[in-house]
């Protein structure tokens, strides 16, 4: 494991309400301008929230010399819109796969230089190449992941009640007032989609129009449409089941036993995030090397260790203990893998339908 104890069961956010940002490697201050003073050297990371190991960072300045100064974002939705005008200052970003197609066709990705990331070695063999990538010309994975159900046992109807449909949250007043679902265009449609029994992919129009006054009408018995803090909300108890990634809800079963966790029967969306270099990132040779370490095994078990995903990194995996490699939230079963679907990005017009389809969703 990379140094420094691994603090079982706190999220990112926990950790900054009890020890401060100083305690996990994390710069804020004055934004992207505002880069840490103690080295000339910085990589501007913006990443998830809940998604670094607690020491990560503070470790590759140690070794290398370079900080980090540390922002996040909520949804790729998000990320994509801040660069659409151009680079504020990113050296690494952590883009979904439709994503990284979509940036890198929009020319906003920059491409990577492999021979300075000799740590892609550590990729096992599925990861080392990605049809939305093809070659890793812009993007190195950093986890792979699936969209499911997390729920609080307590406040279903019955003991043995599982919400295994994805109607208890698109289209159902059982749980009125109590749902929170992901506040992702894309991310959103194609899963009521599959609902619905199509493909993530090439949903028609007569569909989404379907989909649209599906979720209007479901509106007013959703809580929040989130913005990658679904697992906060059920914790809190301000929400009984929510839309959310799988590492999101195992991080939450550590910290409250009461919480669980199911794929729906319908099938979800697979994942995966990638790191990915910005045009105009103003550090790239330090962006590099910043990268290659993610991919180092030691530190990509310290990230899994606390972050739950997944990890695409043979090495670290290796490190990780049994009760990570074998739990089914993280690596869902072969059955449940049959269920899932990357999703492809279509091309700009369909994703601007998407978000304009999300827009008259939320004013409604």
């Amino acid at each position: 494991m990379a140094k420094g104890k691994y603090l079982k069961g706190a999220s990112r956010r926990s950790l900054l309400k009890q020890f401060g940002a100083a305690a996990v490697g994390i710069s804020f201050a004055g934004g992207l301008a505002g880069c840490s003073r103690a080295s000339s050297r910085t990589v501007n990371f913006h990443n998830w929230a809940t998604y670094i190991g607690p020491t990560t960072l503070d470790d590759f300045q140690e070794a290398t010399g370079i900080s980090v100064n540390y922002t996040n974002f909520a949804s790729n939705d998000e990320l994509f819109a801040a660069l659409r005008a151009g680079n504020p200052g990113y050296d690494v970003i952590v883009p979904s796969n439709e994503y990284v197609t979509r940036m890198a066709d929009a020319q906003m990705l920059m491409e990577l230089d492999h021979s300075l990331i000799p740590n892609k070695a550590n990729l096992l063999p599925e990861f080392q190449d990605a049809g939305f990538d093809p070659g890793r010309r812009y993007s190195m994975p950093y986890t792979w992941l699936v969209v499911g159900v997390g729920y609080r046992k307590s406040r279903m109807p019955s003991p043995t009640f599982v919400p295994d449909s994805w109607r208890y949250l698109l289209d159902s007043n059982q749980f009125t007032g109590r749902i929170a679902v992901l506040g992702d265009s894309a991310d959103l449609i194609r899963l009521s989609a599959k609902y619905k029994g199509h493909s993530v992919n090439g949903v028609p129009d007569a569909m989404l129009s379907e989909i649209e006054q599906m979720l209007i009408r479901q509106k007013p018995h959703i809580k929040a449409f989130h913005e990658d803090d679904g697992q906060d909300l059920l914790l809190s108890g301000e929400v009984d089941i929510v839309m959310e990634y799988n590492g999101d809800i195992a991080q939450s079963i550590r910290d409250d036993a009461d919480i669980a966790w199911v794929i729906p029967s319908e099938g979800t969306l697979q994942n995966q995030d990638c790191l990915c270099i910005p045009n105009q990132a103003p550090h790239p040779e330090d962006a590099h090397a910043f990268i290659n370490y993610l991919l180092d095994g030691q530190a990509g078990a310290g990230i899994a260790e606390e972050i739950q995903y997944a990890t695409p990194n043979s090495a670290a995996r290796d490190l990780m203990p049994e009760d990570y490699k074998s739990n089914t939230i993280v690596y869902p079963t072969p059955a449940e893998l049959a269920r899932c679907e990357y999703g492809a990005f279509e091309g700009d017009e369909k994703a601007r339908l998407y978000e304009e389809i999300f827009t008259r969703i939320s004013a409604a």
